[in-house]
């Protein structure tokens, strides 16, 4: 189904990049050499220009924890929750940037609360402001760019069929009663040509009238995804001015013993 879904938070400490892994990685300073390694430990295996992409989201990402000066531990829950953000955003073709938003806070949060085993106290309340504005800016400000690159485009394909009695049943009929009547021949070929512009002009009709109904939902969506996008950002622009994000104001994911 294309319809979005429900995302299920859970710890992704380790999940993607192993301890030795991290030690390499955090030996590495050319950039270019940055995305080798990556590539290889998260098995980035797309056709250009995604994986330009994808591996550039990643590589900014181990950047920006190098700068706020994060632990391994840090810089690779980071990168595994940047890349479980953008699989869940690139599920679907849809909009789903609601889930994908309370989906990045679970995530966070669960990885900012000791409560073993379900979660782990990894990131201080300043470094989860710090990583949530991070994320904002850098990549749910632009999901629905990624969603463009990364998601099969769905399209419509509209076929018509015409039914009904053609000039051919017509000519039949007509040589059957008359035979080999001159006239009436000449009579039945002009009915068949009358019918078959008939035919012409009833399919260029509705031809046009479909195309016309087509454009219209095509500029009522455009207008709708302007006014989406419009929303989004302020949303951002809201939440990155004056206060930032309160976390205060955010409350804890639900955990549930088995």
């Amino acid at each position: 189904s294309l319809l979005p879904k429900e995302i299920k938070w859970t710890l992704v400490l380790r999940t993607d990049i192993s301890f030795h892994d991290m030690e390499v990685i955090d030996q590495i300073q050319s950039v270019p050499d940055l995305e080798s390694a990556l590539c290889s430990v998260l098995a980035v295996d797309l056709p250009e220009p995604k994986k330009a992409v994808l591996l550039e989201l990643y590589v900014q990402t181990v950047l920006f924890c190098r700068q706020q000066g994060f632990s391994k531990a840090q810089t690779s829950a980071l990168v595994s929750i940047i890349k479980s953000i953008h699989e869940a955003n690139i599920e679907t073709p849809l909009n789903n940037s609601e889930q994908c938003f309370k989906y990045c806070n679970d995530l966070l949060l669960c990885h900012s609360v000791r409560r073993p085993p379900f979660s782990v106290k990894l990131f201080s309340l300043d470094e989860v402001n710090c990583v949530l504005n991070y994320i904002q800016d850098h990549y749910l400000r632009h999901d629905r760019l990624y969603k463009y690159i990364f998601t099969p485009q769905v399209k419509l394909d509209l076929f018509l069929t015409y039914s009904g009695k053609g000039g051919e049943g017509l000519a039949a009929d007509e040589s059957a009663e008359q035979g080999d009547d001159s006239s009436e021949t000449q009579k039945t070929s002009a009915m068949e040509e009358e019918t078959a512009e008939a035919s012409v002009d009833l399919k260029a009709l509705v031809e046009q009238e479909v195309k016309e109904q087509m454009e219209q939902v095509s500029k009522q969506l455009d207008q709708r995804i302007k006014e989406t996008v419009f929303e989004q950002s302020s949303k951002a622009q809201s939440a990155k001015s004056g206060k930032k994000v309160q976390w205060t104001h955010l409350s804890a994911p639900e955990i549930r013993q088995n």
